[in-house]
Protein backbone atom coordinates (compact mmCIF):
# COMPACT_ATOMS: atom_id res chain seq x y z
CA UNK A 1 0.00 0.00 0.00
CA UNK A 2 1.42 3.71 -0.80
CA UNK A 3 -0.48 5.17 1.72
CA UNK A 4 -2.39 7.71 -0.91
CA UNK A 5 -5.83 5.54 -0.78
CA UNK A 6 -7.64 3.54 -3.64
CA UNK A 7 -7.57 5.80 -6.60
CA UNK A 8 -11.27 6.77 -7.54
CA UNK A 9 -12.96 4.45 -10.24
CA UNK A 10 -14.09 0.95 -9.95
CA UNK A 11 -11.99 -1.99 -11.05
CA UNK A 12 -8.38 -1.43 -11.61
CA UNK A 13 -7.06 1.81 -12.24
CA UNK A 14 -3.37 2.45 -12.75
CA UNK A 15 -1.59 5.17 -11.07
CA UNK A 16 2.20 6.38 -10.65
CA UNK A 17 3.08 3.62 -7.70
CA UNK A 18 0.39 1.07 -8.59
CA UNK A 19 -3.11 0.07 -9.07
CA UNK A 20 -6.26 1.00 -6.85
CA UNK A 21 -8.80 -2.03 -6.94
CA UNK A 22 -12.56 -1.57 -6.23
CA UNK A 23 -15.49 -3.65 -6.30
CA UNK A 24 -19.03 -3.99 -5.10
CA UNK A 25 -19.96 -7.17 -3.13
CA UNK A 26 -22.63 -6.29 -0.46
CA UNK A 27 -22.77 -9.60 0.95
CA UNK A 28 -18.97 -10.75 1.06
CA UNK A 29 -17.68 -11.00 4.50
CA UNK A 30 -14.34 -9.91 3.44
CA UNK A 31 -12.91 -9.70 -0.21
CA UNK A 32 -8.36 -10.17 -1.80
CA UNK A 33 -7.71 -9.25 -4.61
CA UNK A 34 -4.97 -11.77 -6.04
CA UNK A 35 -2.67 -10.18 -8.78
CA UNK A 36 0.26 -11.90 -10.65
CA UNK A 37 2.86 -9.92 -12.82
CA UNK A 38 5.16 -10.95 -15.28
CA UNK A 39 7.43 -13.60 -13.94
CA UNK A 40 6.16 -13.02 -10.33
CA UNK A 41 4.45 -15.29 -7.66
CA UNK A 42 0.81 -14.49 -7.00
CA UNK A 43 0.33 -11.79 -4.23
CA UNK A 44 -2.90 -11.03 -1.89
CA UNK A 45 -3.95 -8.27 -0.87
CA UNK A 46 -6.69 -7.27 1.45
CA UNK A 47 -9.57 -4.97 0.56
CA UNK A 48 -11.07 -2.54 2.55
CA UNK A 49 -14.80 -1.84 3.47
CA UNK A 50 -15.99 1.29 2.07
CA UNK A 51 -19.32 1.19 2.90
CA UNK A 52 -22.54 0.46 0.79
CA UNK A 53 -21.12 -2.72 -0.22
CA UNK A 54 -17.63 -1.48 -1.49
CA UNK A 55 -14.37 -2.92 -0.70
CA UNK A 56 -11.71 -1.28 -1.84
CA UNK A 57 -7.64 -0.96 -1.69
CA UNK A 58 -4.13 0.07 -3.35
CA UNK A 59 -1.39 -2.29 -4.67
CA UNK A 60 1.90 -1.04 -5.07
CA UNK A 61 4.01 -1.54 -7.83
CA UNK A 62 1.02 -3.57 -10.07
CA UNK A 63 1.68 -2.27 -13.74
CA UNK A 64 -0.60 -2.56 -16.64
CA UNK A 65 -0.81 -6.12 -18.28
CA UNK A 66 -1.01 -7.87 -14.39
CA UNK A 67 -3.18 -10.55 -14.36
CA UNK A 68 -6.17 -10.25 -11.32
CA UNK A 69 -9.14 -12.00 -9.43
CA UNK A 70 -10.97 -11.43 -6.85
CA UNK A 71 -11.14 -13.66 -4.19
CA UNK A 72 -14.48 -13.35 -1.48
CA UNK A 73 -15.09 -14.82 1.93
CA UNK A 74 -18.66 -15.61 1.87
CA UNK A 75 -20.97 -16.27 4.99
CA UNK A 76 -20.65 -20.29 5.90
CA UNK A 77 -16.89 -20.12 5.21
CA UNK A 78 -17.52 -20.56 1.12
CA UNK A 79 -14.51 -18.72 -1.18
CA UNK A 80 -15.19 -17.57 -4.31
CA UNK A 81 -13.15 -16.02 -6.85
CA UNK A 82 -14.85 -13.82 -9.63
CA UNK A 83 -13.47 -11.77 -12.30
CA UNK A 84 -13.17 -8.16 -12.02
CA UNK A 85 -16.91 -6.68 -13.31
CA UNK A 86 -15.09 -4.03 -14.83
CA UNK A 87 -12.06 -6.11 -16.22
CA UNK A 88 -11.20 -4.33 -19.24
CA UNK A 89 -9.58 -7.26 -20.72
CA UNK A 90 -9.50 -10.40 -19.62
CA UNK A 91 -7.18 -13.85 -20.74
CA UNK A 92 -9.68 -15.72 -21.99
CA UNK A 93 -14.05 -15.44 -20.91
CA UNK A 94 -13.14 -17.71 -17.84
CA UNK A 95 -9.85 -16.66 -16.83
CA UNK A 96 -8.27 -13.64 -15.42
CA UNK A 97 -8.84 -10.25 -15.57
CA UNK A 98 -5.80 -7.80 -16.74
CA UNK A 99 -5.07 -4.60 -15.80
CA UNK A 100 -5.25 -1.81 -18.46
CA UNK A 101 -3.95 1.91 -18.49
CA UNK A 102 -5.87 3.44 -21.49
CA UNK A 103 -3.53 6.33 -20.95
CA UNK A 104 -0.22 4.50 -22.42
CA UNK A 105 -1.82 4.23 -25.80
CA UNK A 106 -0.82 6.98 -28.76
CA UNK A 107 -4.44 8.02 -30.30
CA UNK A 108 -1.35 10.35 -32.68
CA UNK A 109 -3.26 13.37 -32.14
CA UNK A 110 -6.73 11.71 -33.00
CA UNK A 111 -9.31 14.62 -33.01
CA UNK A 112 -12.49 13.05 -35.58
CA UNK A 113 -15.67 14.26 -35.76
CA UNK A 114 -18.13 12.11 -36.74
CA UNK A 115 -20.18 13.68 -39.70
CA UNK A 116 -23.25 15.20 -39.52
CA UNK A 117 -26.50 12.25 -38.79
CA UNK A 118 -27.88 13.95 -41.94
CA UNK A 119 -24.45 13.02 -44.04
CA UNK A 120 -23.96 9.19 -42.67
CA UNK A 121 -23.72 6.47 -44.80
CA UNK A 122 -23.32 3.28 -42.16
CA UNK A 123 -21.41 0.08 -42.89
CA UNK A 124 -22.85 -3.12 -40.46
CA UNK A 125 -19.65 -5.43 -40.05
CA UNK A 126 -19.07 -8.53 -37.87
CA UNK A 127 -14.80 -9.02 -37.11
CA UNK A 128 -14.92 -12.27 -37.00
CA UNK A 129 -15.98 -12.43 -40.44
CA UNK A 130 -15.43 -9.69 -42.56
CA UNK A 131 -11.57 -10.27 -43.50
CA UNK A 132 -10.59 -12.79 -46.32
CA UNK A 133 -10.65 -16.26 -45.08
CA UNK A 134 -7.36 -16.94 -42.93
CA UNK A 135 -6.92 -19.27 -39.99
CA UNK A 136 -9.49 -19.02 -36.89
CA UNK A 137 -11.69 -15.90 -36.73
CA UNK A 138 -11.05 -12.48 -38.41
CA UNK A 139 -9.22 -9.91 -35.46
CA UNK A 140 -9.72 -6.30 -35.67
CA UNK A 141 -6.46 -5.93 -37.28
CA UNK A 142 -7.75 -7.92 -40.58
CA UNK A 143 -10.62 -5.79 -40.36
CA UNK A 144 -8.63 -2.53 -40.50
CA UNK A 145 -7.09 -4.13 -43.33
CA UNK A 146 -10.40 -3.78 -45.33
CA UNK A 147 -10.91 -0.31 -44.75
CA UNK A 148 -9.30 1.12 -48.37
CA UNK A 149 -12.34 -0.79 -49.64
CA UNK A 150 -14.84 0.95 -47.46
CA UNK A 151 -13.07 4.56 -48.26
CA UNK A 152 -13.74 4.35 -52.09
CA UNK A 153 -16.92 2.91 -51.38
CA UNK A 154 -17.91 5.95 -49.84
CA UNK A 155 -18.62 4.61 -46.36
CA UNK A 156 -18.33 7.41 -43.54
CA UNK A 157 -19.20 5.29 -40.44
CA UNK A 158 -18.87 1.88 -39.75
CA UNK A 159 -20.92 -0.46 -36.94
CA UNK A 160 -19.21 -2.99 -35.52
CA UNK A 161 -21.23 -5.68 -33.61
CA UNK A 162 -20.55 -6.62 -30.63
CA UNK A 163 -16.40 -6.82 -29.67
CA UNK A 164 -17.58 -6.96 -25.28
CA UNK A 165 -15.17 -10.68 -24.12
CA UNK A 166 -17.87 -13.70 -25.36
CA UNK A 167 -17.68 -16.92 -24.64
CA UNK A 168 -15.31 -19.13 -26.99
CA UNK A 169 -13.86 -17.60 -30.06
CA UNK A 170 -17.03 -17.67 -32.22
CA UNK A 171 -19.89 -15.54 -31.25
CA UNK A 172 -22.13 -12.58 -33.07
CA UNK A 173 -21.25 -11.41 -29.96
CA UNK A 174 -24.72 -11.02 -28.57
CA UNK A 175 -23.71 -12.89 -25.29
CA UNK A 176 -21.12 -10.99 -23.38
CA UNK A 177 -19.52 -12.36 -20.36
CA UNK A 178 -17.68 -9.13 -19.62
CA UNK A 179 -19.42 -6.01 -21.25
CA UNK A 180 -15.99 -4.02 -20.50
CA UNK A 181 -13.28 -6.27 -22.05
CA UNK A 182 -12.50 -6.07 -25.88
CA UNK A 183 -12.85 -9.85 -26.55
CA UNK A 184 -9.57 -11.62 -26.97
CA UNK A 185 -9.58 -13.50 -29.93
CA UNK A 186 -10.21 -10.22 -31.82
CA UNK A 187 -7.40 -8.74 -30.12
CA UNK A 188 -8.09 -7.18 -27.04
CA UNK A 189 -8.12 -3.26 -26.11
CA UNK A 190 -5.41 -1.85 -27.70
CA UNK A 191 -6.27 -3.19 -31.14
CA UNK A 192 -9.62 -1.91 -30.82
CA UNK A 193 -8.12 1.60 -30.01
CA UNK A 194 -5.77 0.87 -33.07
CA UNK A 195 -9.18 -0.20 -35.60
CA UNK A 196 -10.72 2.99 -34.36
CA UNK A 197 -7.74 5.41 -35.23
CA UNK A 198 -7.53 3.89 -38.44
CA UNK A 199 -11.07 4.40 -39.16
CA UNK A 200 -10.71 7.58 -38.00
CA UNK A 201 -7.83 8.12 -40.60
CA UNK A 202 -10.04 6.98 -43.16
CA UNK A 203 -12.38 9.59 -42.40
CA UNK A 204 -14.99 6.90 -40.96
CA UNK A 205 -16.77 6.81 -37.96
CA UNK A 206 -16.98 3.64 -35.87
CA UNK A 207 -20.29 2.77 -33.64
CA UNK A 208 -20.50 0.31 -31.72
CA UNK A 209 -23.14 -2.24 -31.25
CA UNK A 210 -23.14 -2.92 -26.93
CA UNK A 211 -25.92 -5.13 -25.34
CA UNK A 212 -27.46 -4.43 -22.24
CA UNK A 213 -31.09 -6.00 -22.11
CA UNK A 214 -28.88 -9.07 -20.82
CA UNK A 215 -25.69 -10.64 -19.93
CA UNK A 216 -24.42 -14.08 -20.73
CA UNK A 217 -25.74 -16.45 -20.39
CA UNK A 218 -21.97 -18.37 -20.81
CA UNK A 219 -19.08 -17.76 -18.77
CA UNK A 220 -20.39 -14.69 -16.34
CA UNK A 221 -18.66 -14.34 -13.45
CA UNK A 222 -22.18 -11.38 -12.52
CA UNK A 223 -24.19 -14.72 -11.80
CA UNK A 224 -24.56 -14.58 -8.17
CA UNK A 225 -21.23 -12.84 -8.01
CA UNK A 226 -21.25 -12.70 -4.19
CA UNK A 227 -23.07 -15.47 -3.08
CA UNK A 228 -26.63 -13.74 -2.81
CA UNK A 229 -30.09 -14.29 -5.03
CA UNK A 230 -33.35 -14.80 -4.53
CA UNK A 231 -35.58 -17.40 -6.25
CA UNK A 232 -32.59 -19.14 -8.27
CA UNK A 233 -31.81 -15.74 -9.78
CA UNK A 234 -28.58 -13.85 -10.62
CA UNK A 235 -27.99 -12.24 -7.47
CA UNK A 236 -27.28 -8.37 -7.24
CA UNK A 237 -26.68 -7.77 -10.95
CA UNK A 238 -29.63 -9.06 -11.97
CA UNK A 239 -33.67 -8.75 -11.21
CA UNK A 240 -34.57 -12.37 -9.08
CA UNK A 241 -37.78 -12.23 -9.86
CA UNK A 242 -40.28 -12.50 -12.77
CA UNK A 243 -38.29 -9.25 -14.19
CA UNK A 244 -35.41 -11.20 -14.87
CA UNK A 245 -36.65 -13.12 -17.89
CA UNK A 246 -35.58 -12.24 -21.20
CA UNK A 247 -35.66 -14.72 -24.50
CA UNK A 248 -31.75 -14.89 -23.75
CA UNK A 249 -32.47 -16.50 -20.24
CA UNK A 250 -33.38 -15.24 -16.91
CA UNK A 251 -30.36 -12.71 -17.11
CA UNK A 252 -31.80 -9.09 -17.29
CA UNK A 253 -30.26 -6.83 -15.38
CA UNK A 254 -31.74 -5.00 -12.42
CA UNK A 255 -32.25 -1.84 -13.93
CA UNK A 256 -33.48 0.00 -10.72
CA UNK A 257 -30.11 -0.66 -8.49
CA UNK A 258 -28.39 2.33 -8.63
CA UNK A 259 -24.90 0.10 -8.96
CA UNK A 260 -26.05 -1.69 -11.76
CA UNK A 261 -26.91 1.30 -13.47
CA UNK A 262 -23.85 2.98 -12.76
CA UNK A 263 -22.59 0.28 -13.94
CA UNK A 264 -24.24 0.18 -17.36
CA UNK A 265 -23.87 4.44 -17.68
CA UNK A 266 -19.65 3.47 -17.53
CA UNK A 267 -19.61 1.02 -19.78
CA UNK A 268 -21.52 3.18 -22.44
CA UNK A 269 -19.71 5.96 -22.09
CA UNK A 270 -16.01 4.08 -21.32
CA UNK A 271 -16.44 3.00 -25.42
CA UNK A 272 -16.93 6.80 -26.00
CA UNK A 273 -14.26 8.47 -24.11
CA UNK A 274 -10.76 5.22 -23.78
CA UNK A 275 -12.10 4.50 -27.39
CA UNK A 276 -12.94 7.13 -29.17
CA UNK A 277 -16.03 5.60 -30.01
CA UNK A 278 -18.29 8.07 -31.97
CA UNK A 279 -21.92 6.06 -31.26
CA UNK A 280 -23.46 3.38 -29.73
CA UNK A 281 -26.70 1.37 -31.01
CA UNK A 282 -28.57 -0.42 -27.96
CA UNK A 283 -29.38 -4.26 -28.83
CA UNK A 284 -32.91 -5.17 -28.96
CA UNK A 285 -34.35 -1.77 -26.59
CA UNK A 286 -37.72 -3.28 -26.52
CA UNK A 287 -36.69 -6.01 -23.62
CA UNK A 288 -34.72 -3.25 -21.88
CA UNK A 289 -38.29 -0.90 -21.75
CA UNK A 290 -40.57 -3.97 -21.26
CA UNK A 291 -40.44 -7.56 -19.61
CA UNK A 292 -41.86 -9.59 -22.50
CA UNK A 293 -41.80 -7.26 -25.13
CA UNK A 294 -46.00 -7.32 -25.01
CA UNK A 295 -47.87 -4.09 -23.57
CA UNK A 296 -48.41 -4.06 -20.44
CA UNK A 297 -45.22 -5.13 -18.99
CA UNK A 298 -43.40 -2.19 -19.14
CA UNK A 299 -40.44 -1.66 -17.08
CA UNK A 300 -39.70 2.02 -15.48
CA UNK A 301 -36.37 1.75 -14.59
CA UNK A 302 -35.15 0.52 -18.07
CA UNK A 303 -36.72 3.18 -19.26
CA UNK A 304 -35.04 5.97 -16.59
CA UNK A 305 -31.66 3.99 -17.84
CA UNK A 306 -32.01 4.81 -21.33
CA UNK A 307 -32.87 8.47 -20.86
CA UNK A 308 -29.87 8.82 -18.29
CA UNK A 309 -27.06 6.98 -21.05
CA UNK A 310 -28.42 9.39 -24.04
CA UNK A 311 -28.54 12.10 -21.68
CA UNK A 312 -25.13 11.38 -20.47
CA UNK A 313 -23.97 10.60 -24.21
CA UNK A 314 -25.10 14.09 -25.08
CA UNK A 315 -22.35 15.89 -22.33
CA UNK A 316 -19.84 14.51 -23.96
CA UNK A 317 -17.90 17.06 -26.26
CA UNK A 318 -17.73 16.66 -29.88
CA UNK A 319 -20.59 14.89 -32.21
CA UNK A 320 -22.31 11.34 -30.99
CA UNK A 321 -24.91 8.93 -32.27
CA UNK A 322 -27.21 6.64 -30.26
CA UNK A 323 -29.25 4.44 -32.22
CA UNK A 324 -31.40 2.03 -30.91
CA UNK A 325 -33.45 -1.31 -31.98
CA UNK A 326 -36.22 -1.62 -31.27
CA UNK A 327 -38.24 -2.52 -33.99
CA UNK A 328 -41.56 -1.16 -32.80
CA UNK A 329 -41.94 2.11 -34.82
CA UNK A 330 -42.36 3.66 -31.51
CA UNK A 331 -41.46 7.63 -31.74
CA UNK A 332 -40.77 7.57 -28.14
CA UNK A 333 -38.05 5.70 -28.46
CA UNK A 334 -36.58 9.21 -30.92
CA UNK A 335 -38.04 11.83 -28.65
CA UNK A 336 -35.99 14.11 -26.45
CA UNK A 337 -36.07 13.31 -22.66
CA UNK A 338 -37.21 16.29 -21.88
CA UNK A 339 -40.75 15.51 -23.52
CA UNK A 340 -40.62 11.71 -21.44
CA UNK A 341 -39.15 9.91 -24.73
CA UNK A 342 -35.69 7.68 -24.39
CA UNK A 343 -33.76 10.36 -26.20
CA UNK A 344 -31.85 8.05 -29.05
CA UNK A 345 -30.47 10.06 -31.86
CA UNK A 346 -31.84 7.64 -34.22
CA UNK A 347 -33.21 3.64 -34.82
CA UNK A 348 -33.64 0.95 -36.78
CA UNK A 349 -36.78 0.99 -38.60
CA UNK A 350 -39.06 -1.77 -39.09
CA UNK A 351 -41.98 0.12 -41.35
CA UNK A 352 -38.78 0.14 -43.96
CA UNK A 353 -37.15 -2.64 -44.33
CA UNK A 354 -40.10 -5.44 -44.61
CA UNK A 355 -41.87 -3.15 -46.84
CA UNK A 356 -38.81 -2.79 -49.84
CA UNK A 357 -37.78 -6.84 -49.15
CA UNK A 358 -41.05 -7.85 -49.47
CA UNK A 359 -41.52 -5.80 -52.88
CA UNK A 360 -38.31 -7.04 -54.03
CA UNK A 361 -38.19 -10.83 -52.96
CA UNK A 362 -41.83 -11.34 -54.17
CA UNK A 363 -41.58 -13.45 -57.48
CA UNK A 364 -44.78 -12.12 -59.09
CA UNK A 365 -45.25 -8.70 -59.97
CA UNK A 366 -48.80 -9.01 -59.82
CA UNK A 367 -48.53 -9.21 -55.88
CA UNK A 368 -45.85 -6.23 -55.40
CA UNK A 369 -47.20 -3.24 -53.59
CA UNK A 370 -46.10 0.19 -54.43
CA UNK A 371 -48.57 1.26 -51.67
CA UNK A 372 -46.40 -0.99 -48.99
CA UNK A 373 -43.28 0.91 -50.25
CA UNK A 374 -44.75 4.20 -50.22
CA UNK A 375 -45.97 4.29 -47.02
CA UNK A 376 -42.17 2.52 -46.25
CA UNK A 377 -40.65 5.96 -48.07
CA UNK A 378 -42.61 8.72 -46.25
CA UNK A 379 -42.52 6.72 -42.61
CA UNK A 380 -40.36 9.47 -40.19
CA UNK A 381 -40.51 9.38 -36.34
CA UNK A 382 -40.83 12.72 -34.26
CA UNK A 383 -41.46 14.32 -37.39
CA UNK A 384 -37.61 14.21 -38.39
CA UNK A 385 -36.69 12.12 -41.44
CA UNK A 386 -32.83 11.42 -39.72
CA UNK A 387 -34.48 9.45 -36.60
CA UNK A 388 -34.72 6.07 -38.50
CA UNK A 389 -31.92 4.33 -39.93
CA UNK A 390 -33.01 2.06 -43.19
CA UNK A 391 -31.37 -0.61 -44.44
CA UNK A 392 -32.68 -3.65 -46.29
CA UNK A 393 -29.48 -6.37 -44.86
CA UNK A 394 -28.45 -6.34 -41.67
CA UNK A 395 -26.91 -9.26 -39.33
CA UNK A 396 -30.95 -10.21 -37.96
CA UNK A 397 -32.88 -10.00 -41.18
CA UNK A 398 -30.02 -12.12 -43.41
CA UNK A 399 -30.26 -14.92 -40.61
CA UNK A 400 -32.49 -16.88 -38.43
CA UNK A 401 -35.01 -18.07 -41.12
CA UNK A 402 -33.93 -15.67 -43.54
CA UNK A 403 -30.90 -14.86 -46.27
CA UNK A 404 -29.38 -12.21 -48.10
CA UNK A 405 -31.83 -10.27 -50.36
CA UNK A 406 -30.19 -11.65 -54.15
CA UNK A 407 -30.58 -14.96 -52.53
CA UNK A 408 -33.94 -14.87 -51.38
CA UNK A 409 -35.11 -13.19 -54.97
CA UNK A 410 -32.99 -16.43 -56.32
CA UNK A 411 -32.48 -19.04 -53.87
CA UNK A 412 -29.23 -20.92 -55.07
CA UNK A 413 -28.48 -18.24 -57.75
CA UNK A 414 -27.73 -14.69 -55.94
CA UNK A 415 -25.71 -13.62 -58.90
CA UNK A 416 -28.32 -13.92 -61.23
CA UNK A 417 -30.38 -10.78 -63.49
CA UNK A 418 -33.10 -11.00 -61.35
CA UNK A 419 -30.97 -10.81 -58.06
CA UNK A 420 -28.75 -8.30 -59.65
CA UNK A 421 -32.10 -6.21 -60.56
CA UNK A 422 -34.56 -6.49 -57.83
CA UNK A 423 -31.42 -6.06 -55.39
CA UNK A 424 -30.22 -3.37 -56.48
CA UNK A 425 -34.02 -1.54 -56.41
CA UNK A 426 -33.83 -2.42 -52.72
CA UNK A 427 -30.45 -0.36 -52.50
CA UNK A 428 -31.55 2.68 -54.38
CA UNK A 429 -34.67 3.23 -51.72
CA UNK A 430 -32.04 2.66 -49.13
CA UNK A 431 -29.60 5.56 -50.42
CA UNK A 432 -32.81 7.72 -51.71
CA UNK A 433 -35.42 7.98 -49.11
CA UNK A 434 -34.90 10.31 -45.72
CA UNK A 435 -33.52 8.15 -42.92
CA UNK A 436 -29.41 7.01 -42.66
CA UNK A 437 -28.66 4.53 -44.45
CA UNK A 438 -27.30 1.34 -43.51
CA UNK A 439 -25.43 -1.72 -45.50
CA UNK A 440 -24.47 -4.95 -44.09
CA UNK A 441 -21.20 -6.25 -45.00
CA UNK A 442 -20.81 -8.19 -48.22
CA UNK A 443 -24.04 -6.30 -49.70
CA UNK A 444 -22.52 -4.44 -52.17
CA UNK A 445 -20.60 -7.77 -53.92
CA UNK A 446 -24.01 -9.76 -53.65
CA UNK A 447 -23.01 -12.04 -50.90
CA UNK A 448 -25.43 -14.86 -51.39
CA UNK A 449 -26.75 -16.99 -48.43
CA UNK A 450 -27.43 -16.17 -45.08
CA UNK A 451 -24.77 -14.26 -42.60
CA UNK A 452 -22.79 -17.22 -40.20
CA UNK A 453 -20.21 -16.04 -37.86
CA UNK A 454 -18.10 -18.66 -38.94
CA UNK A 455 -17.74 -18.11 -42.48
CA UNK A 456 -15.77 -15.10 -44.10
CA UNK A 457 -16.96 -13.26 -46.64
CA UNK A 458 -16.34 -14.15 -50.36
CA UNK A 459 -13.99 -10.97 -51.01
CA UNK A 460 -13.24 -12.24 -54.97
CA UNK A 461 -17.15 -11.74 -55.60
CA UNK A 462 -15.71 -7.68 -54.94
CA UNK A 463 -13.72 -8.42 -58.11
CA UNK A 464 -16.20 -10.42 -60.11
CA UNK A 465 -19.23 -7.94 -59.73
CA UNK A 466 -17.08 -4.83 -59.59
CA UNK A 467 -19.84 -3.33 -61.32
CA UNK A 468 -22.62 -3.51 -58.99
CA UNK A 469 -19.77 -2.88 -56.18
CA UNK A 470 -19.85 0.59 -58.79
CA UNK A 471 -23.52 1.09 -58.35
CA UNK A 472 -23.35 1.44 -54.45
CA UNK A 473 -20.13 3.70 -54.74
CA UNK A 474 -22.14 5.40 -57.06
CA UNK A 475 -25.38 5.58 -54.67
CA UNK A 476 -23.46 6.64 -52.02
CA UNK A 477 -21.46 9.37 -53.75
CA UNK A 478 -25.17 10.79 -54.88
CA UNK A 479 -26.74 10.08 -51.46
CA UNK A 480 -23.55 12.06 -49.76
CA UNK A 481 -24.08 14.88 -52.35
CA UNK A 482 -20.45 14.49 -53.12
CA UNK A 483 -20.63 15.87 -57.01
CA UNK A 484 -22.69 18.94 -55.40
CA UNK A 485 -26.19 17.88 -57.10
CA UNK A 486 -27.96 16.50 -55.07
CA UNK A 487 -27.94 18.02 -52.01
CA UNK A 488 -32.05 16.80 -51.71
CA UNK A 489 -31.06 13.31 -50.75
CA UNK A 490 -29.54 14.77 -47.25
CA UNK A 491 -33.01 16.75 -46.88
CA UNK A 492 -35.56 16.20 -44.40
CA UNK A 493 -38.27 15.95 -47.34
CA UNK A 494 -39.40 13.78 -49.60
CA UNK A 495 -43.17 13.55 -51.56
CA UNK A 496 -44.41 10.48 -53.58
CA UNK A 497 -45.98 12.34 -56.06
CA UNK A 498 -46.42 9.26 -58.65
CA UNK A 499 -47.53 5.95 -57.83
CA UNK A 500 -49.15 2.87 -60.53
CA UNK A 501 -50.17 -0.59 -58.55
CA UNK A 502 -51.05 -1.77 -61.11
CA UNK A 503 -47.75 -1.23 -63.41
CA UNK A 504 -45.49 -1.30 -60.33
CA UNK A 505 -44.05 2.07 -61.01
CA UNK A 506 -43.58 5.01 -58.42
CA UNK A 507 -41.59 8.06 -58.65
CA UNK A 508 -40.92 10.47 -55.73
CA UNK A 509 -39.12 13.91 -55.16
CA UNK A 510 -36.46 14.80 -52.41
CA UNK A 511 -35.59 18.26 -51.14
CA UNK A 512 -34.21 20.48 -48.36
CA UNK A 513 -34.30 23.91 -49.72
CA UNK A 514 -35.72 23.42 -53.01
CA UNK A 515 -33.89 24.78 -56.37
CA UNK A 516 -31.38 23.67 -58.69
CA UNK A 517 -28.44 20.99 -57.48
CA UNK A 518 -31.15 20.61 -54.62
CA UNK A 519 -34.13 19.18 -56.12
CA UNK A 520 -34.25 15.42 -56.82
CA UNK A 521 -36.49 13.30 -58.01
CA UNK A 522 -36.20 9.54 -58.18
CA UNK A 523 -38.50 6.88 -60.59
CA UNK A 524 -38.43 3.20 -60.45
CA UNK A 525 -39.89 0.47 -62.09
CA UNK A 526 -40.58 -2.45 -60.21
CA UNK A 527 -41.85 -4.89 -62.90
CA UNK A 528 -40.57 -6.98 -65.70
CA UNK A 529 -41.42 -4.82 -68.82
CA UNK A 530 -39.75 -1.34 -70.26
CA UNK A 531 -42.03 1.73 -69.46
CA UNK A 532 -41.25 3.49 -72.62
CA UNK A 533 -42.64 7.32 -72.68
CA UNK A 534 -44.15 7.20 -69.82
CA UNK A 535 -45.33 10.38 -68.12
CA UNK A 536 -44.65 11.32 -64.98
CA UNK A 537 -44.72 14.77 -62.91
CA UNK A 538 -41.86 17.24 -62.40
CA UNK A 539 -41.39 19.99 -59.65
CA UNK A 540 -39.61 21.77 -62.03
CA UNK A 541 -39.48 22.64 -66.23
CA UNK A 542 -36.67 22.64 -67.66
CA UNK A 543 -33.83 20.57 -68.15
CA UNK A 544 -33.30 17.54 -65.80
CA UNK A 545 -30.25 15.06 -66.27
CA UNK A 546 -29.31 11.76 -65.48
CA UNK A 547 -27.21 11.16 -62.49
CA UNK A 548 -27.64 7.29 -62.19
CA UNK A 549 -29.28 5.09 -64.91
CA UNK A 550 -29.59 1.39 -63.04
CA UNK A 551 -29.76 -0.11 -66.67
CA UNK A 552 -26.12 0.43 -67.59
CA UNK A 553 -23.32 -2.05 -68.92
CA UNK A 554 -21.23 0.68 -66.25
CA UNK A 555 -22.59 -2.37 -63.60
CA UNK A 556 -23.26 -5.40 -64.75
CA UNK A 557 -22.51 -7.01 -68.03
CA UNK A 558 -26.03 -8.41 -68.00
CA UNK A 559 -27.91 -5.67 -67.93
CA UNK A 560 -29.51 -3.73 -71.14
CA UNK A 561 -27.27 -1.00 -71.55
CA UNK A 562 -30.22 1.00 -72.13
CA UNK A 563 -29.73 4.49 -72.94
CA UNK A 564 -31.22 7.46 -71.13
CA UNK A 565 -31.15 10.74 -72.46
CA UNK A 566 -31.26 13.74 -70.00
CA UNK A 567 -35.38 14.95 -69.31
CA UNK A 568 -37.11 17.99 -70.62
CA UNK A 569 -40.18 18.66 -68.38
CA UNK A 570 -42.71 21.05 -69.89
CA UNK A 571 -44.65 23.67 -68.04
CA UNK A 572 -47.61 21.08 -67.64
CA UNK A 573 -48.98 19.82 -64.60
CA UNK A 574 -49.29 16.27 -63.81
CA UNK A 575 -49.14 14.04 -61.17
CA UNK A 576 -50.06 17.15 -58.71
CA UNK A 577 -46.96 18.42 -60.18
CA UNK A 578 -46.34 21.54 -62.43
CA UNK A 579 -44.40 19.80 -64.78
CA UNK A 580 -44.33 16.70 -66.15
CA UNK A 581 -41.57 14.41 -68.25
CA UNK A 582 -41.72 11.33 -70.31
CA UNK A 583 -38.99 8.64 -69.13
CA UNK A 584 -38.32 5.11 -70.53
CA UNK A 585 -36.80 2.76 -67.79
CA UNK A 586 -36.50 -0.79 -68.55
CA UNK A 587 -37.27 -3.99 -66.08
CA UNK A 588 -36.41 -3.96 -62.82
CA UNK A 589 -34.28 -0.12 -62.79
CA UNK A 590 -34.41 3.17 -61.49
CA UNK A 591 -33.08 6.38 -62.59
CA UNK A 592 -31.85 9.51 -60.63
CA UNK A 593 -32.37 12.94 -61.89
CA UNK A 594 -31.48 16.29 -60.92
CA UNK A 595 -30.80 19.89 -62.12
CA UNK A 596 -27.67 21.76 -62.38
CA UNK A 597 -27.07 24.70 -60.67
CA UNK A 598 -27.34 27.06 -63.57
CA UNK A 599 -29.66 24.79 -65.62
Amino acid sequence: MNGSGPKPGMGAQVHEHGCSFRVWAPHAEAVTVRVTGDNESPRETPLAQEGNGYWAGDVAGVKAGARYRFVLSLPGGESRERIDPYAMDVTHSAGEGVVVDHDCFDWRGDDFDMAPHNELVIYELHVGSFAPEGDGPGTLHDAQGQLAHLKRLGINAVQIMPVAEFAGDLSWGYNPAHIFAVESSYGGPDALKRFVRACHCHGIAVILDVVYNHFGPSDLDLWQFDGWSENGGGGIYFYNDHRGETPWGKTRPDYGRPEVRQFIRDNALMWLSDYHIDGLRLDMTLYIRSIGGAGGDDLPDGWRLMQWVNDEVRKLPGRHITIAEDLRNYAGMTADTAHGGAGFNTQWDASFVHPVRAAVIEQSDERRSMLAVQQAITQRYNDDGFRRVVYSESHDEVANGRARVPYEIDPGNATSWFSQKRSTLAAALVFTVPGIPMIFQGQEFLQGEWFRDDVPLDWDLNEEFSGIVRLYRDLIHLRRNLGGVTAGLMGQFVTVHHINDDMNMLAFQRWEKHGHGDDVVVVMNFSNATRENYMIGMPVAGRWRVRLNSDSHHYSRDFGNAPLADLVAQAQAYDGMPAAAQVTIPPYSFVILSQDRND
